[in-house]
């Protein structure tokens, strides 16, 4: 294990212990805050009683289709922006505009369109991973030297070798920023839709729990979230050291 994540997780239990001193020295009201210790038994109770593994399944499940919509949609348009600037002069500031749009708060719309189901929420959330992604992969397109075109033309590359051996490479990193950014998006259009709608996934189970007034188990749930968010990103890092070995 890295030295830097053994002193991440450090900070995280000196921040637990402190806590938990706190609060039960009363500094700290446990209505609002719950005993870390208490969070912990929440979170096992959880995992036995099963509500936790399947809310987890769902909101991974949605939050994996939305992104990997926004993936495929996403790349391929913003590789047509950066191709076509006639395109890009039209419409880059329309997807600028959208992405500091609230546009969550469509959701009542996109229910009468799709139902009170799974598929309103990856709908809205695929819209949502999307625009970062487009705008990323056009920028990321945009920046690659001349100097690896003017190689790639050296060495009479076709239009898709130069794509696959010169661009694709080159943008990758800024591309895998988009990602990493439409993941972000996503996952919280996932979880805020839940919670709106008291539908599915890990949102619906903290609005369940804290409803029921459960402080410790809400705390338990939105750890859980944590815990997806982190795993999504582990994810796109070990994706993107594997396309990019060097």
């Amino acid at each position: 294990m890295k030295l830097s994540t053994l002193v991440g997780l450090a900070g995280v239990a000196v921040l637990a212990v402190l806590l938990e001193v706190m609060v039960g020295a009363g500094y700290i009201s446990p209505f609002l805050i719950a005993p870390p210790s208490q969070i912990g038994v929440e979170l096992v109770l959880l995992l036995l009683e099963e509500r936790l593994v399947e809310a987890v399944f769902i909101t991974f499940g949605a939050t994996l289709s939305s992104c990997g919509i926004g993936i495929l949609v996403g790349v391929p348009a913003g590789y047509v922006l950066y191709r076509f600037s006639l395109l890009a002069e039209a419409y880059e500031k329309w997807i600028a505009g959208l992405f500091s749009a609230p546009l969550i708060l469509l959701y009542p719309l996109f229910l009468v369109l799709f139902g009170r189901g799974v598929l309103t929420i990856i709908v809205i959330s695929s819209i949502l991973a999307t625009i970062p992604i487009v705008l990323n992969t056009m920028q990321a397109f945009g920046q690659v030297r001349r100097v690896h075109l003017n190689v790639a033309r050296a060495f009479n590359l076709g239009r898709w070798q130069t794509f696959w051996m010169v661009l694709l490479p080159a943008a990758l990193p800024t591309i895998f920023t988009g990602i990493r950014l439409g993941l972000i998006y996503s996952m919280i259009s996932v979880v805020a839709i839940e919670y709106l709608v008291v539908l599915g996934g890990l949102g619906s189970l903290v609005s369940d729990l804290y409803d029921r007034y459960n402080i410790p188990g809400m705390y338990a749930a939105i750890l859980a979230v944590i815990a997806v968010t982190v795993v999504f990103f582990k994810l796109a890092t070990e994706i993107e050291r594997w396309l990019r070995p060097m």
